[in-house]
């Protein structure tokens, strides 16, 4: 039986980067010092008016193509994960999978699910490789969340960055991801919410835990969230180690969604761990919600930091409330 590697990665950013000076001069009464302390964010990028979650996609799969050298003709499925789908209907992947021209025997699907998005998008991709529906799956996360943010939500705008990743994974010799493990509280539903566009109107719309105090579409508790994320993951961890049969020092990384610094760093404090071991890096990107992971893998191997037999947690969190957490041991070699 089959195990899912996971490959190559390709990153894709809108052309236009917005930086805390670019805010600064925009709105001066803004603490951007104090913000950037907190978040940890320095600048993010922003879709242009209409550039979607579907074209930063297929940027992001283009680039996989070419600098990996992947045969389109390979690709047996296509998972997208976004919150920000370019129609309510139809679904976003058929569009990406016409496209790229990937072949007409090639699956397609999307799931819309933020910030634990990519694990469960592992977890997806191992299933059909381990049960031979496919070889070579093309997961694709993408989101553009600067759509539901309006341009004077200091809370908001300061921490979210639109992109895009293309993450090929595929069926290998050797085990490359384990011991999923997720967890899901739809109580917190309220945090963290986009109420409008959908099915549901009238008075039984859901609501902000607490008052909305800007016009975006986009509602954040970040409070409530850091609450959630810092009682919730240790215990994940332990689940997934436990499952996996590792113990905490053979692993080499906590490679964690990239939410704010403030959150990662109560996470470091709870787990015990250091920087080194449980990397922050959004200063140039913000959060970008599913891409968060993705993008950190990518930026560490380009560094050297994970090569072949570097053992490390993938650990998502945020809106759901959702989390999910793998095992993954570096099998490919670029």
């Amino acid at each position: 039986m089959p195990f899912a590697e996971l490959g190559p990665i390709s990153v894709h950013f809108p052309e236009r980067r917005e930086t805390n000076e670019d805010l600064q001069k925009e709105f001066p009464n803004w603490d951007m010092p104090l913000i950037e302390q907190k978040t940890g964010i320095k600048s993010r990028y922003v879709a242009a008016d209409g550039e979607t979650a579907a074209d930063l996609a297929v940027q992001a799969s283009e680039k996989l193509f070419a600098e990996h050298k992947v045969d389109r003709d390979s690709i047996d499925f296509v998972l997208l994960c976004t919150q920000t789908p370019d129609y309510p209907l139809p679904t976003t992947a058929c569009l990406i999978q016409d496209r790229l021209g990937l072949k007409h025997t090639c699956g397609a699907l999307d799931f819309n699910l933020g910030c634990s998005g990519f694990v469960y998008g592992m977890a997806v991709a191992e299933g059909l490789i381990r049960c031979g529906a496919a070889k070579r799956i093309l997961l694709l996360t993408a989101e553009t969340y600067s759509k539901y943010i309006d341009a004077d939500d200091r809370s908001l705008r300061t921490i979210f960055g639109d992109a895009a990743a293309a993450t090929l994974v595929q069926a290998s010799e050797r085990e490359g991801v384990s011991a999923f493990s997720f967890g899901t509280d739809g109580s917190g539903a309220d945090t963290l919410m986009v109420a409008d566009g959908g099915a549901r109107c009238g008075d039984d719309v859901l609501k902000p835990r607490h008052r909305k105090r800007w016009k975006s579409r986009l509602y954040m508790d970040g409070p409530s969230l850091i609450n959630f994320t810092v009682g919730a993951i240790p215990g994940l961890i332990e689940d997934v180690l436990g499952k996996a049969g590792v113990a905490a020092e053979q692993v080499n990384y906590y490679l964690l969604h990239q939410a704010t610094r403030k959150m990662l760093e109560q996470l470091q404090d709870r787990l015990g761990t250091g920087e080194q071991k449980l990397p922050i890096r959004l200063e140039e990107y913000g959060n970008t919600v599913s891409c968060t992971l993705p993008i950190l893998i990518s930026e560490m191997r380009n560094d050297g930091k994970i090569k072949p037999g570097t053992k490390s947690l993938l650990i998502g969190f945020g809106v759901g409330w959702s989390w999910a957490g793998c095992m993954w041991m570096e099998t490919w070699s670029s």
